[in-house]
């Protein structure tokens, strides 16, 4: 066990109290000083100062629902505190609190003074206190509930029901001067009884039950201890005291090590709930935070796995029969080594030895064999049949079981790695790797280690194959290296080992883990990987032995892979012997009919003239001992007998090699190679009697031919009596399955739903037979079976069935994969999961969808309902965002599709000024509806105007704010509108009063609002309601409105000339030509016969003459609008601070704005090229995290 400081914050002149836990873990609280103090028990950072005691505060308590907390102080109150850090409630006693607790059930809450204890919950009104003979220095509820534990000063502990009655009364040796300071209740649920754990200052530590019982006896502390503490699950304690540090014990009071040394005395320490971090709390003011971490003790031999438990307790573990055996050992266990029957635990002043009662197996008594009574340090230890090894870096010492030290070597290197490697009792081997490199076996008698390799890099981990013929070592390269002994030769390596271990039943294979992966290795075939986690540390058989963690597992690993490497090289013998340390039964099936096949008569014959054994009498007998062997592990009668057959008849002097391998074939179903066989060897009546027998009539009709009539005859009788008799489907489809007959084989099992069969079919049927493959698809969708129908799609290499299946299923996971890796079947997925969406009201999803598969109206009618339902549920913000979206989805289709190109571009045109409309329309919405507005006056106003500029019918809500701006005329006209509307009855008092008020306004509208509407083209002042819209009286350009304050913003849309492309007015405003000066400018008369104006007098020779503005004043003019359009000299005049371009998408063209004052800062957002001043689009960017029009958000690229 080790104890890692967290944290440590220091509280000044401050003496910590109590401590507190919040039933999550996330907060501490601190009783110091005047304060309740809230730490974050991630960091130790102060979280908040409760103030509310007026003097010190002796003790918290967190109630167990972590809603609230209460805290006792000398000022002899009780403050209930919430979680949120507020001060809900406080009471008094007459003297001051020493102690408080939380029932961990009913949330009742103990006070404990001087002289009394008092009872309250939150649905009484009154405190139930209760007087006490002695001072109560701590107390603390049961897990139940039910009762209260009082420690007193005068040595006694008293336990009290709910209602505050006497029910126990303890009184410890001695008395008043052993005063009782510290108590705590076991919280394991695992316990029979509930266990208290009493400190007292006569340096004691006891244990009793609820009765007042005694559990053993006292534990003497050589120290005066102030708190008690038990972990969450009741396994260990902390405690602390006047030996000014923390110290760990078990459950049962046993020292296991020091947590955290401090300077002063432990006041008091807590446990995290459900963790492994202390808090300690000192007399100086330290709070100090350990994370206590306990490493692994254990031991593994074969198949059992020995391990530290509760610190001081082993357990032996069985790994094949799952039995278990735990030894006490009543102190701390500091390491473990076993072996064969012996068993090695140190402790921390002896060794015991312990040993089996039998030799049995399976046995897991142990009993103790010796004792060394000595104190060691060493890193490893390992254990033999009579002696002890202790490594201490380069050193190892052979001690026996008497503590003689028999034997010592000293490494030239650190000592990385030690394992037994058997051996004769008191002659074992041991296998050493150094960090140097070197590997050495060592004999305990034996005083000279033997160097068997010398490595380049650091040893990791060793084993040795059962016969001692190969070494296998990883590296610190995490680099797997197989050698042979005798010759040293590498024969192998892999990558990525973090540990290996030679099968102990096979000397050719072996397995190690690493990356996560199982990787089994046979002989020199290429490695079988699979899924694992944690380290592999033994192989027996088919079991292969893995650490996880804390645990121990034994997994079952079928030897298939290996086996199969074997029977490709027509290896028998050792496939035979893969195959017995586990395999399934189809494997030994395949095991058995390769070795069947595998006796090869023909070549036998013909051995039999050059040697004495005519038939290869010795390898037949091999084999069939081999086959037979396999046949009996899968209990194949079938084969068995054919096997029997065939030896008796060699027995008889049949010879003829032909005719056993036609019986062979017969027997696996390779009905037409059997027929063939037979024929020629002259048995025609057994091809005959075999089909038959199968009812393959019409094989037996090919194999007789038209030249015997009788044959025929006969064959056509039997069919016929078969079909007329036969009425068992499933004798039918296995016959026809024997024959071949897939097809019928399949509807005939489909109609009947006998799944194990048709998955049993599809799986033996070759990826080539694409018609039964499709009919057993086809019968598992009907049969609501659609993984064994993706199974079938997927052998088939249908991908087009595939991906119509997981539709039809809605595994939409799968489909989503299968498109990624095969785009062309894109549609197939996307529209009918848009349609799924659709259908399941998920509608944003579902439009998505549809774009992504390229079904664009789809898209488009699905935000158009969506459009509608947010218009219909006044979410107006969210109808604009759709109607924006609508818009450029029109815009993509009117780039792909020329047929609907002006089409769309009309719809673009007008769900842009939706979008507009329906975005701008949300703030008055949430004005008239809402209590509070966001926006100034002024917007509100101008938000107004905007919408009454742009709509054919008046709307109700911002009227009374013109008539505070001083816009009385427009107020006016409004409330003339208004008396001819149907108006809400929330707003008719409203109305008819201010219809009274503006009778007493002047006529006109104030001079501020009217220079608001500014043509910044003509300088023309605009009335604030127009008929003629959004544009110039005078001159007709458009006003451009800032998208948030709806201010019209001073710039001024231009038009390029033609035969200048966008990229070149690009470069060439980039190009910014410098201004030398300014001019001399006056004012002329110009009148047109229609209207009079004033108008700039300019010199078009003048080269210091903005040309832009020249552009502005000279096109002017008339009852029609003329935009203004410009050369390559005035865009190349032109500065680029002071223009904006809206990039629209083709095929819509650029757009242009030559902003007139360029102190006036203007953003335009890149995605739906809104303009906005700056200071106003930052702030809604800095609200939002995205654009407020079109909800791009701010990290997404252009």
């Amino acid at each position: 066990m080790r104890a890692v400081l967290a944290w440590k914050e220091k509280i000044r002149d401050q003496c910590v109290y109590d401590i507190a836990f919040k039933p999550d873990g996330s907060q501490l609280i601190i009783a110091a000083g005047l304060r309740v103090l809230v730490y974050d028990t991630a960091d130790g950072a102060l979280i908040q100062p409760l103030k509310g005691h007026k003097d010190i505060v002796y003790c918290v308590a967190y109630a167990k629902d972590g809603k609230r907390f209460a805290s006792g102080s000398a000022d002899k109150s009780i403050i209930i505190w919430t979680s949120k850090l507020e001060g809900i409630l406080k009471y008094i006693h007459n003297d001051s609190i020493q102690c408080v607790a939380y029932n961990p059930v009913t949330h009742q809450l103990a006070s404990c003074s001087s002289g009394d204890f008092g009872l309250w919950s939150p649905e009484q009104k009154s405190v139930n206190k209760h007087k006490v003979s002695s001072k109560i220095t701590c107390c603390g509820w049961t897990n139940d509930g039910q009762y209260l534990a009082l420690g007193m000063m005068n040595g006694v502990v008293s336990i009290r029901n709910k209602n505050g009655e006497e029910k126990v009364k303890i009184e410890r040796p001695g008395g008043s001067s052993s005063p009782i300071w510290s108590i705590a209740w076991n919280p394991s649920k695992d316990e029979h009884n509930d266990i208290l754990a009493v400190a007292d200052w006569g340096q004691k530590l006891s244990f009793y039950q609820l009765s007042g019982k005694q559990i053993g006896k006292d534990r003497t502390l050589t120290y005066d201890p102030c708190c008690v503490s038990y972990f969450s699950k009741g396994e260990y304690i902390v405690m602390g005291g006047s030996d000014k540090q923390a110290s760990l014990y078990t459950k049962d009071g046993v020292r296991l090590g020091t947590i955290g040394e401090q300077n002063a005395w432990v006041w008091t320490c807590r446990v995290k709930p459900d963790s492994n971090f202390v808090v300690l709390g000192c007399q100086d003011g330290t709070i100090a935070c350990y994370q206590l971490i306990f490493s692994t003790v254990h031991g593994l031999y074969k198949d059992r796995y020995a391990y530290r438990d509760s610190m001081t307790d082993v357990i032996v573990q069985h790994l094949i029969t799952e039995q278990k055996v735990r030894i006490k050992c009543r102190e701390l266990v500091k390491k473990i080594a076993i072996y064969r029957n012996r068993l090695a635990i140190q402790l921390p002043e002896k060794i015991l030895i312990y040993e089996l009662y039998s030799d049995d197996s399976s046995d897991m008594h142990y009993r103790i064999k010796e004792k060394i009574c000595r104190k060691f340090e060493c890193n490893l230890l390992v254990v033999c049949s009579q002696h002890i090894i202790l490594c201490q870096e380069k050193r190892l010492q052979c001690l026996s079981f008497n503590s003689i030290r028999e034997k010592e070597w000293i490494m030239e290197s650190l000592i990385r790695y030690i394992k037994v490697i058997g051996g004769p009792p008191g002659r074992e081997g041991l296998l050493v790797g150094l960090k140097n490199g070197a590997i050495l076996k060592i004999f305990v008698d034996n005083p000279f280690p033997i160097t068997l390799l010398k490595l380049s890099t650091s040893v990791r981990c060793l084993d040795m194959s059962a016969s001692r013929n190969k070494l296998a070592v990883v590296d610190e390269h995490n680099t797997l290296l197989v050698y042979d002994i005798n010759s040293k030769e590498l024969l192998f390596q892999e990558p990525n080992a973090n540990s290996v271990a030679w099968n102990t039943q096979c000397e050719d294979m072996l397995c190690f883990s690493g990356n996560g992966y199982l990787n089994i290795k046979a002989s020199n075939f290429p490695v079988h990987q699979q899924k694992m986690q944690g380290f592999m540390v033994g192989y027996n058989g088919s079991k292969i032995f893995c650490l996880h963690v804390y645990s121990m597992s034994a997994v079952e690993v079928p030897q298939s892979a290996p086996m199969y490497q074997y029977l490709e090289r027509k290896m028998y013998k050792e496939a035979y012997q893969i195959a017995c340390l586990g395999v399934t039964d189809s494997d030994w099936r395949d095991l058995a009919t390769d070795a069947l096949e595998g006796l090869d008569f023909d070549t036998a014959k013909k051995a039999s003239h050059k040697h004495t054994d005519p038939f290869g009498q010795d390898q037949l007998r091999y084999l069939t001992h081999l086959t037979t062997s396999a046949f009996i592990r899968i209990r194949d009668l079938r084969y068995l007998e054919l096997i029997s057959s065939i030896e008796e008849r060699k027995k008889r002097g049949e010879n003829d090699n032909e005719l056993f391998l036609a019986d062979v074939y017969a027997y696996q179903g390779k009905f037409h190679e059997a027929a063939k066989l037979y024929k020629r060897t002259g048995h025609e009546p057994r091809a005959l009697s075999m089909y038959t027998d199968l009812r393959m009539f019409e094989y037996a009709k090919e194999f007789v031919g038209a030249t015997d009539p009788k044959s025929s005859r006969i064959l056509m009788t039997k069919q016929a009596d078969w079909a007329k008799s036969s009425k068992e489907p499933r004798a039918a489809a296995e016959m026809y399955l024997s024959a071949g007959e897939h097809l019928k084989a399949i509807d005939i099992i489909g109609e009947h739903g006998w799944v194990d069969m048709l998955i049993d079919i599809a799986r033996k049927l070759d990826k080539a037979e694409r018609e039964p493959l499709a009919k057993c698809a086809l019968y598992f969708k009907k049969l609501k079976h659609h993984g064994y129908a993706s199974e079938t799609y997927s052998k088939m290499g249908d991908l087009q069935a595939l991906v119509q299946l997981h539709v039809e299923t809605r595994h939409w996971e799968e489909a989503f994969s299968l498109v990624e890796k095969h785009p062309q079947y894109k549609n197939e997925v996307f529209v009918p999961y848009a349609q799924w969406l659709a259908e399941n009201d998920r509608f944003e999803e579902a439009q998505k969808a549809f774009h992504k598969a390229g079904k664009q109206n789809e898209a488009v009618k699905v935000l158009e309902q969506l459009t509608h339902n947010a218009v219909v549920e006044n979410r107006f913000n969210d109808a604009a965002y759709y109607y924006w979206m609508l818009s450029m989805q029109c815009l993509d289709i009117a780039r792909e599709s020329e047929e609907q190109r002006d089409e769309m571009l009309r719809k673009f045109e007008r769900f842009q000024h939706l979008a507009e409309l329906y975005h701008v329309y949300r703030s008055i919405q949430r004005y008239t509806d809402e209590p509070f507005s966001s926006h100034m006056p002024d917007t509100l106003f101008n938000i107004c105007r905007f919408l009454l500029n742009n709509l054919t019918k008046d709307t109700p809500p911002g009227i009374s704010k013109s008539q505070k701006l001083g816009a009385y005329k427009l107020a006016r006209k409004a409330y003339e509108k208004l008396q001819q509307l149907h108006i809400p009855s929330r707003f008719q008092e409203s109305i008819e009063l201010g219809s009274l008020t503006i009778c007493s306004k002047p006529f006109h509208d104030s001079v501020d609002l009217i220079e608001g509407m500014m043509c910044y083209r003509c300088s023309t002042n605009n009335p604030l309601l127009s008929n003629q819209g959004s544009v110039c009286i005078n001159c007709r350009q458009p006003f451009i409105y800032s998208a948030s304050s709806y201010e019209v913003l001073p710039l001024v849309q231009f038009y390029l000339e033609e035969g200048i492309s966008d990229e070149e007015a690009v470069s060439l405003i980039d190009l910014e030509v410098p201004h030398m000066g300014q001019r001399d400018a006056h004012w002329q008369d110009m009148d047109n016969g229609e209207m009079q104006s004033l108008r700039m007098n300019e010199d078009l020779d003048d080269e210091e003459e903005d040309p832009f503005t020249a552009k502005m004043s000279f096109e002017q003019g008339g009852s029609n609008f003329v935009p203004v359009k410009v050369s390559r000299s005035v865009l190349r005049s032109m500065s680029r601070r002071d223009v904006l371009i809206k990039r629209w998408p083709r095929p819509l063209k650029w757009e242009y704005f030559r902003s007139l004052l360029p102190d006036v800062s203007i953003t335009m957002c890149p995605t739906c090229f809104k303009m906005f001043h700056s200071e106003d689009y930052e702030l809604l960017v800095l609200q939002h995290n995205c654009c407020p029009y079109c909800r791009r958000p701010i990290d997404e690229p252009n």
